[in-house]
C-alpha cells in the first residue's frame, strides 16, 4: 500500500484524510462559535423581546450559572472585560477555555491527530462544585456584586 502508514508492531493505517477535510469540523464550530458572538454582538441583550427570560429567574427570582451570560457575551464581543466579567465570570472563563480547546483541536486536526479531552471524576466534581458555588454566592444578600 502505498500511501498507508505503518505503526509499530507492524500493523498497517490508510492514510489520513486530507488537511482541508481534517480541518472542516474544527472550522465549522468556529463558524457556528462566531456567528452566535456576532449575532449576540449586534442584538443587545438589555432590549427585551429578543431573547429569552431564564425559566428559573422567572419563576424564582434566583440567578442560575447561566443568567448574565448572553449581557456577558456582549460585553465581550465589544471589548468590554470589566462588564463581561461583572454580568457572568464562569462565562468569560468559558470563552477563553473554549478558544485555548479550539487551538488544540485544530492543530491536532492538522496534524492527523485525534483530538482528546477526557475529564475525571476529580475534575467533573471542582468543575460542578464550582459552578454550585458560584450560583449559591450570587443568590445570598452577600454575594449581590455576582448579579447580571
Amino acid at each position: 500500500m502505498p500511501d498507508a502508514r505503518r505503526w509499530p508492531g507492524g500493523a498497517v493505517a490508510a492514510s489520513p484524510a486530507p488537511r482541508w477535510r481534517r480541518l472542516a469540523t474544527p472550522a465549522g464550530v468556529l463558524a457556528a462559535v462566531a456567528g452566535a458572538f456576532a449575532y449576540v454582538g449586534v442584538v443587545d441583550p438589555d432590549h427585551p423581546g429578543h431573547y429569552p427570560v431564564c425559566p428559573l429567574y422567572r419563576f424564582t427570582g434566583l440567578y442560575c450559572p447561566g443568567c448574565g451570560g448572553l449581557r456577558s457575551a456582549h460585553a465581550f464581543v465589544h471589548g468590554d472585560l470589566a462588564a463581561a466579567l461583572h454580568d457572568n465570570a464562569p462565562a468569560v472563563a468559558g470563552y477563553f477555555l473554549f478558544a485555548v480547546l479550539w487551538v488544540v483541536w485544530a492543530a491536532r486536526a492538522w496534524r492527523g491527530r485525534p483530538a482528546r479531552l477526557e475529564l475525571g471524576n476529580a475534575q467533573m466534581w471542582v468543575i460542578g462544585t464550582l459552578l454550585l458555588a458560584f450560583t449559591v454566592i450570587r443568590n445570598l444578600p452577600f454575594g449581590a456584586w455576582l448579579h447580571p
